[in-house]
């Protein structure tokens, strides 16, 4: 066996399709977020302009968040030292899981050390416990999602993206009897569309399942208090389990769940992912504690995230630019080719400064690669304008067809 031999092949394959990732290495500017300075060459930082990331509202870059950190930093130290059963359940994990709680209008939290450990945990643990479970899941669902439905163990079902009517009829030839659970996501973060939340609570209601909500993409971002879109659609109460992520628009890191506390004690006591690793640092902990408070109090950072958002995908428009429908933050521009779509990521960083990296196979269907661009609260106009100008020059210089401007 030429172990050498098949994992260079692995790699030649992703070559071969124009689907190798390369990680850009970066320094974020503390407090001037989205400017940041890249490592590309031998020359020494050059400045760039971040439009790729997760941390939708600069929250990662907010005083009260640095500030909190700080302060837990010199308090209790760098690291939790243990697992949450074993010397890493500390004041500010506690604080942290009453705060979401009370965000997503649950009588309990748990946290856990990122989005996907909270979906592939809780998904697999709750499948597991449901004697016959079938799991209905929407075809777009995250890979943390499918992974922990897979690791279940237990049937499953996928229904065809938002499609009511699929989903009723996988519902309706199921077993009556057997245990139901309906996984989906809110914010679908590679199309920028949402799920209609009532609409699958009703049939949820109708055949006896039981609901989990993604809402990564939507906590902070939506709702009078950045509950998310349960909350701007005041559907939270309807939800069984809600699960989010801190490493995006709360700009820290880590994952929960909310739920009735009989879930949550279940997926505490259960749960492999939650049970035998170590907690999250404090300090962490710390900041996204001061991240989800302020947020729960001001609007400003969603409001001008949102007219950030908005604005450029109208220049995209007005300048024939292929951007995407998108009813949510997420503005992504079609390429629909992966060497085409990193061809234009590497002009952008090289030659405008401009860094936004391309999305391929499989985090989207083949034929479908897009460029993402995650606009914040500090994108001005004159950067988008510059955006713009850069991208239907680069369009123009690979013989790339723009439509015709609306």
């Amino acid at each position: 066996m030429n172990y050498d031999q098949i994992f260079d092949q692995a790699i030649d394959r992703l070559h071969e399709e124009g689907r190798y990732r390369v990680f850009i290495d970066i320094l974020r500017n503390k407090g001037a977020y989205p400017n940041a300075r890249c490592f590309a060459g031998h020359n020494g930082p050059k400045p760039i302009t971040v439009w790729c990331s997760n941390d939708y509202l600069a929250m990662g870059q907010h005083p009260k968040v640095i500030a909190a950190m700080e302060e837990a930093l010199h308090d209790v130290g760098a690291g939790s030292g243990g697992t949450r059963n074993i010397g890493g359940n500390t004041h500010y994990h506690v604080e942290l899981e009453r705060e979401l709680a009370t965000l997503h209008g649950k009588e309990g939290a748990l946290l856990f050390t990122s989005g996907y450990v909270s979906n592939e945990a809780t998904l697999s643990t709750l499948a597991k416990l449901l004697p016959g479970c079938i799991v209905f899941s929407d075809e777009l669902n995250h890979a943390s999602m499918i992974a922990g439905i897979r690791n279940a163990g237990c049937e499953k079902r996928v229904f065809r993206h938002n499609d009511l009517g699929h989903l009723e009829q996988l519902l309706d030839e199921a077993d009556p009897a057997a245990a139901k659970l309906i996984a989906f996501e809110s914010v679908y973060s590679m199309d920028g569309d949402v799920a209609p939340v009532h609409a699958i609570c009703d049939l949820a209601e109708r055949y006896n399942a039981l609901t989990y909500i993604d809402e990564v993409h939507a906590v902070g971002m939506y709702g009078e208090h950045g509950g998310g879109i349960t909350e701007r659609d005041e559907a939270a109460h309807r939800v069984d389990i809600i699960e989010g992520t801190l490493g995006k628009a709360f700009g820290v890191m880590g994952g929960y769940i909310a739920a009735e506390t009989r879930i949550v004690d279940c997926i505490r006591s259960y749960a492999p992912g939650f049970i035998f690793t170590t907690s999250l640092s404090p300090v962490l902990a710390a900041g996204v504690l001061a991240s989800v408070r302020h947020l729960k109090q001001s609007s400003a950072e969603r409001d001008a995230q949102q007219a950030n958002a908005a604005t450029l995908k109208r220049l995209m428009r007005a300048a024939g630019l292929p951007v995407m429908p998108s009813t949510t933050h997420i503005v992504p521009l079609m390429v629909g080719d992966p060497v085409r779509a990193k061809r234009i990521s590497d002009i952008l960083l090289a030659e405008y400064g401009v860094y936004v990296q391309p999305i391929n196979f499989p985090t989207v269907p083949r034929g479908t690669e897009r460029l993402r661009f995650t606009p914040g609260p500090a994108h001005d106009e004159a950067m988008m304008r510059d955006l713009v100008g850069a991208l239907v020059e680069i369009w123009d210089r690979l013989e790339l067809s723009l439509r015709q401007a609306a």
